[in-house]
């Protein structure tokens, strides 16, 4: 078996242990790796509160991952959210995937809870605790200078162990695990930090099928202009959507009220580019390398920082957006919850967010005091106390990214269905409603797009799975990477084939989202999108979403994906996709 290690490494927090799992080959094929194997080791705990010592943390990559085959360098973190209690789980960059795998594991799986705050170092096979109290309340960067320079860090900061429902897991102090809250999870098990420092290297069945379809996915992604053309992204990171979901009138705007900004030319990626003269930097094994720092050393926002530190907030200051995004990354906070949270502040309290109130509502919402105690369960646990729940612009209490769903009706749909909460990310709508990949589909219907975004979130759950980046299939499809993968592992796949796991793998979320009571009640958005209009203008009309039409959509959509009407998991389907759940 090329590709995976055939190791889980098992740590036990509790008694401060370690045990070693030997999975035969069919578990691999079946959930190939990094999400869809998370997702197995998840399933038996998935009914146990996040803060249950049993409740299993978990660190998987793929089988690409340590291997030529491009954007290779990512890898899932899984657990159940804090913030939402649905499945949690991030697809995160970095280094930490590359180390894991190196070292011999194909995952690390946490458990219990450590009598004292302390640090794990795995270094190959030996796997060593520390005391970490020295560390306790300590920023994320400090953190990390006082530790090895060896491997790669994942760690967490004041938020996680302050209580806050959006703690983020930082890795490498430069790349977040950020949403759900998967930080208080590796926080209430007392565990500051996991260094990982592998010396192994990944075996691959035929290199140069490896390297046939390494070729042609560099060739497709070369030919991208999202990708690599000269407002791209490999030039201006995410911020590069900055301005098209303004001039598409998608930005969300004060708390989702309107969706223009009117002083976003002062604020898109290139006036960073500008000011803070931007350099690249990325993920191992990828060469569009999306992310930005100054030049003395400054991280640039991703896109959903920029949007929601200005115009979700109203925020004219560049500097200020820049900080917000530095306190986020040093106390170990998500940037989309705490933007949104403050959004939701600001219009129930009728307090604008000043520079300084900014930076002060941040810094107390991360020790958890003052007005900050108030934002630290996040925005509809905030308006839900002032009795104003409608302006939570979450799904299943997890905050909207930038995108504003009445300018994409896929989007809409996908925010809906998620299983994690109102998330881009599973389906990701804006490429063809959008972006115009791989075709255009009219963004102001639901007309075809519960067929479309099942197999999207079926195409996506794959790719966290493999663990492939997301932007890459801009140009490249499965059909590159079932080459790339019968190269790394020697199984011959089809597309079809990965796209079956994907399917497998985003319905046994699906299955225990249902364990915990989660039903189509949930699969739905904020009241303020079918009865407040966008704001219209430039030759473009943003009306108010047709809330008869979108319930077709979603009726449509649980058909397509074998739901029943209350969006519940169907025997039939079940069997089909050999997966058990106890209803079924």
């Amino acid at each position: 078996m090329t590709g995976w290690t055939g190791k889980i490494l098992l740590v036990d927090l509790t008694a401060q242990s370690h045990s070693v799992l030997t999975p035969g080959p069919e578990l691999y094929r079946r959930w190939i790796g990094g999400k869809g194997l998370a997702g197995h080791f998840l399933r038996d705990h998935i009914t146990l509160p996040w803060k249950d010592p049993r409740m299993p943390l978990i660190f998987a990559t793929g089988p690409l991952v340590d291997t030529p085959s491009p954007t290779s360098g990512r890898m899932a973190i899984m657990s159940r959210s804090p913030l939402t209690e649905t499945v949690g789980d991030t697809s995160v960059g970095g280094r930490l995937g590359t180390q894991i795998k190196r070292a011999g594991w194909d995952a690390i799986v946490l458990t219990g809870r450590s009598d004292g705050l302390c640090g794990v170092i795995v270094r190959d096979g030996d796997v060593t605790f520390t005391d970490a109290e020295a560390l306790r309340g300590v920023e994320c960067s400090d953190t990390l200078s006082r530790l090895p320079r060896e491997g790669s860090t994942a760690l967490i900061g004041p938020a996680a162990e302050n209580g806050v429902l959006f703690a983020s897991i930082m890795i490498d102090g430069h790349y977040s695990s950020g949403r759900g809250g998967l930080g208080l999870v590796m926080g209430a098990k007392n565990l500051k930090y996991m260094t990982v420092a592998g010396s192994g290297k990944t075996a691959l069945a035929d290199r140069e099928e490896l390297a046939r379809a390494r070729e042609e996915i560099f060739r497709l992604a070369s030919a991208s202009p999202v990708l690599m053309g000269e407002l791209g992204i490999t030039h201006f990171g995410t911020g590069a959507l900055y301005d098209l979901m303004n001039s598409r009138r998608m930005m969300p705007t004060d708390n989702f009220q309107a969706t223009v900004f009117e002083d976003a030319g002062k604020m898109n990626a290139y006036s960073y580019k500008q000011r803070y003269e931007t350099k690249r930097t990325g993920c191992m094994g990828c060469h569009i390398l999306c992310k930005k720092t100054g030049k003395n050393g400054e991280i640039i926002p991703e896109f959903e920082t920029m949007s929601h530190f200005s115009a979700l907030i109203g925020n004219r200051d560049i500097e200020a957006v820049m900080e917000a995004n530095r306190i986020c990354n040093e106390t170990g906070m998500d940037t989309i919850t705490a933007g949104s949270t403050l959004a939701c502040y600001r219009e129930i309290t009728g307090r604008e967010i000043t520079p300084d109130r900014l930076i002060r509502l941040l810094g107390e919402t991360a020790l958890a005091r003052g007005e900050g105690a108030e934002l630290a369960p996040g925005s509809y646990r905030y308006a839900e106390a002032q009795g104003r729940a409608q302006l939570s612009m979450s799904v299943k209490k997890l905050e909207m990214p930038a995108y504003d769903p009445r300018g994409a009706y896929g989007m809409a749909l996908a925010y809906a269905t998620s299983t994690r909460g109102a998330c881009h990310l599973r389906a990701y709508p804006i490429a063809h409603e959008i972006l115009r990949k791989p075709v255009a589909t009219d963004r102001f219907t639901f007309s075809g797009k519960a067929r479309i975004i099942k197999i999207s979130e079926d195409l996506n759950a794959v790719i966290d799975s493999l663990t492939a980046c997301k932007f890459l299939f801009f140009a490249a499809s499965l059909e590159e990477f079932a080459r790339a993968f019968l190269g790394v592992t020697g199984i011959p796949t089809t597309a079809q084939d990965l796209l079956r796991a994907g399917e497998r793998i985003y319905y046994h979320e699906r299955i225990m989202n249902a364990e915990n009571g989660f039903t189509a009640a949930d699969d739905d958005l904020p009241p303020r999108f079918f009865e407040e209009a966008g704001s219209s203008g430039g030759g473009i009309t943003v009306p108010p979403l047709n809330r008869a039409e979108f319930l077709k959509a979603r009726s449509d959509y649980y058909k397509i994906r074998g739901l029943d009407a209350e969006g519940l998991p169907t025997r039939a389907k079940c069997d089909e996709l050999e997966l058990e759940w106890k209803n079924s």
